[in-house]
């Protein structure tokens, strides 16, 4: 999954108005921002087999640092708490765990069985629905609207950064997303490394468009 990821970081936003959406789109997308340094560094491997999957042409091998669940809920537990040592947000801080948790949750949807439980395990889950052209877009899409919507309706632009800059990342991220369906498999293992690194460029992003918008007051009957 890609921007579905990116949909549960803007919807987070409503239930923890005070923590920046650069924050949000960190900790949703984390393990997949640690993934590719992982890769590039040798610790983690995959390869790319075109029709593994209807979607994705990638076969992960072995990615139990970034991605096993019993590491994911590590990661979970130390972003939410070194979020909290800085921020003093408890609500914040659960928001941003779970986040960071969400995204092996959703990635369990759509990967094949590949996503591993503990480092060193033999077990290997995940649903599979990139097998489905259209239950893959169907879910991607609607997770990316709706949180969408939701952060529209509990932000407002203070200026047209606010406004402006808000809709080309949701561009940005919509028109990429559907450039890689059709672009076909990456060339090689670094190249796809280096572009999921590009996804760092989305933090300050969120954090710059939150930081020209404010919570929407509440609406009276």
């Amino acid at each position: 999954m890609f921007i579905g990821h990116f949909g549960v970081a803007m919807a987070a936003k409503r239930v923890a108005p005070k923590t920046s959406l650069g924050t949000l789109i960190f900790s949703a997308q984390f393990i997949d921002l640690l993934w590719p340094i992982l890769l590039l560094l040798g610790v983690e491997h995959a390869e790319i087999l075109p029709g593994i999957t209807r979607v994705s042409p990638l076969d992960f091998t072995d990615y139990p640092i970034s991605h096993s669940l019993a590491m994911v809920m590590v990661w979970s537990a130390l972003v939410g708490g070194i979020y909290f040592a800085v921020r003093r947000y408890g609500r914040g801080a659960a928001v941003v765990a779970l986040a960071v948790l969400s995204h092996w949750v959703l990635d369990f949807l759509v990967h094949r069985p590949d996503l591993p439980l503990r480092p060193g395990g033999e077990a290997r889950v995940g649903l599979g629905l990139w097998n489905s052209w259209t239950a893959s877009i169907v879910l991607e899409v609607g997770f990316f609207a709706a949180g969408l919507v939701l952060y529209l309706r509990c932000t407002r632009a203070k200026d047209s950064v606010g406004r402006y800059g808000l809709w080309a990342l949701a561009a940005l991220l919509f028109f990429g997303w559907l450039s890689t369906l059709f672009a076909g498999a990456p060339p090689d293992m670094k190249s796809l490394a280096w572009g999921g690194l590009s996804m760092w460029l989305t933090v300050p992003w969120g954090w710059w468009v939150d930081q020209h918008r404010e919570p929407r007051p509440p609406q009276t009957v």
